[in-house]
């Protein structure tokens, strides 16, 4: 009994296939390795800013994975504290006891009888097999695991925040060019009422202006529609009922604009940096202790049981020293086995169970691995090819301006029809539509590639992970020692698990 026996496979971490380089190359992207825990800084909005800090106080979602750490923790102390005697249990009791005179072997003197009995009982299975340290293990790791969920959320939560607001921004630019254009052509509309009115047009020409003019009013609408949605869908990022954020947003502000380099880092930093990378290695790792705990199942178990007491045939309170005499001392001590010897059939395919369940782990590892490449690679082409659309788009919305600048100039002096104007100001109203959605995209893409990239969670580094309400709330229901504080110190019996896992194993019968 004196060696250490841990059923089961030592975890080790996975291996996954690793990029050596990027594919999309350009200026602009940096291979250079800096630290991203506030990647929206670099739109260099204050409003931006000031959304994502109220997000990460308020957002409820967050709270409910900052939760789950806290459930966590319990997990694991629990999984601690079976590695001690699992039962210790004092009792009391006190019976009047009347006994047949018919029983079997004839009556006895003293048929009618109390008896008083207080007592301590324990039971202590032995971690021969490393049942309680796989189980320990496992619990560890799923401490980690829902950490790397929180951290993943968070990941989340900042890039949406920030999509969001870049949606809000654009309708609001495009909201700005269609009334530019609206303006431009009541101009022409006015004109075209004119020359109709003085008989110089037909009625053709005021007829098509008055279309134009209505389907470029129809963007107006749509916008408002996409600003209203993106508020809501602000205010519930934000923890809040749907409600009016001007006090927060303030006025209408520029599409926020890209940086001219972008520090994305090497592929191997990735692993490193994915929230979802590092939960899927840490569910890896508690599901390959559960194998453990499974095979232990398929050996004895050893207790040691004993129960220490006072009994007496004869109590009553007014002879309660009785009770409490040597004479009515117990004790029973001895160790005890149990054997599941025929069941061998559902044990192993318990283990088998766990197994699978364990290389369907690894294999989602590799897997989130590979989806995080992709990820990356792909908001990186979009970002490189949204830029150089923008370009075109800019360049295509300021030759439209001049054509529509040209076509009224040769209309009113007569070398050209009212659809020469007409087609100029659609066109126009096109491109620069085109041209805002475009610099929205190049947001978009960035905020993607950041998202990817595992950006944001490090803002979390020495805060909570729940809310001061939250925590105010559970401590007035329950007592939680610890558990709720932030970073939090090992219990008094996680640190005595430590010190006999790795000073004293005789202690544990290793």
């Amino acid at each position: 009994m004196s060696g250490c026996i841990t059923l089961g496979p030592d975890f080790t971490k996975p291996k996954a296939p690793i990029a050596t380089s990027w594919q999309t190359e350009d200026s602009s992207l940096s291979e250079e390795t800096r630290k991203q825990a506030e990647w929206w800084k670099l739109f260099n909005d204050p409003v931006l800013n000031t959304l994502i800090q109220k997000a990460y106080r308020q957002n409820l979602p967050l709270q409910v994975a900052g939760l789950r750490i806290i459930e966590a923790r319990a997990q694991l102390g629990i999984a601690v504290g079976g590695f001690f005697p699992q039962t210790q249990q004092a009792q009391g009791s006190f019976n009047q006891q009347i006994l047949s005179k018919n029983r079997p072997f004839g009556e006895a003197p003293d048929s009618n009888f109390r008896v008083g009995e207080i007592g301590i009982d324990a039971a202590w299975e032995l971690d021969f097999w490393g049942r309680f340290r796989r189980g320990i293990e496992a619990a560890e790791a799923n401490l980690a695991s829902s950490e790397a969920d929180y951290d993943n959320a968070l990941v989340s939560l900042t890039a949406e925040v920030a999509r969001v607001y870049v949606i809000l921004r654009t309708a609001e630019e495009r909201i700005a060019l269609a009334r530019d254009n609206i303006i431009l052509q009541e101009e022409s509309l006015r004109i075209a009422k004119v020359r109709f009115d003085n008989g110089a047009t037909s009625e053709l020409d005021f007829q098509q202006a008055t279309y134009n003019l209505a389907n470029t009013r129809a963007l107006v609408p749509i916008q408002l529609r996409s600003i209203r949605q993106a508020k809501n869908s602000m205010s519930i990022l934000l923890g809040m009922p749907p409600t009016d954020l001007t006090e927060i947003l303030g006025d209408a502000r520029p599409i926020p604009k890209a940086p001219d380099v972008i520090s994305t880092g090497i592929p191997a930093n990735l692993l490193r940096r994915r929230p979802d990378i590092r939960q899927a290695e840490f569910s890896a790792a508690s599901q390959s202790a559960l194998i453990g705990v499974a095979k232990t199942d398929l050996f004895p178990r050893l207790s040691l049981t004993g129960s220490i007491g006072l009994q007496t045939s004869d109590f009553a309170a007014s002879n309660f020293s009785d009770l409490i005499d040597t004479d009515s001392m117990f004790v029973t001590a001895g160790p005890s086995v149990r054997w599941n010897i025929l069941n061998y059939g559902r044990i192993w395919n318990n283990v088998r169970v766990q197994d699978a369940l364990f290389q369907q782990s690894l294999v989602n590892y590799r897997n989130t691995v590979l989806t995080a490449y992709q990820e990356v690679e792909d908001a990186r082409v979009a970002f490189v090819q949204s830029k150089e659309e923008s370009n075109l788009r800019n360049v295509g919305a300021k030759a439209a301006g001049r054509s529509v600048e040209i076509s009224n100039i040769q209309y009113r002096e007569g070398t050209v029809s009212f659809q020469r104007v007409v087609d100029s100001e659609r066109v126009l109203v096109t491109q620069q539509d085109l041209w805002a959605t475009t610099r929205g995209d190049i947001a978009l893409n960035l905020i993607a590639m950041y998202k990817a990239m595992g950006g944001g969670w490090e803002i979390r580094d020495g805060q909570a992970f729940i809310s001061d309400e939250n925590r105010n709330e559970m401590e007035e229901r329950t007592y939680w020692s610890n558990l709720l504080a932030h970073p939090r110190e090992l219990s008094w019996w996680e640190k005595l698990y430590n010190l006999t896992r790795f000073t004293a194993p005789w202690l544990q019968l290793w």
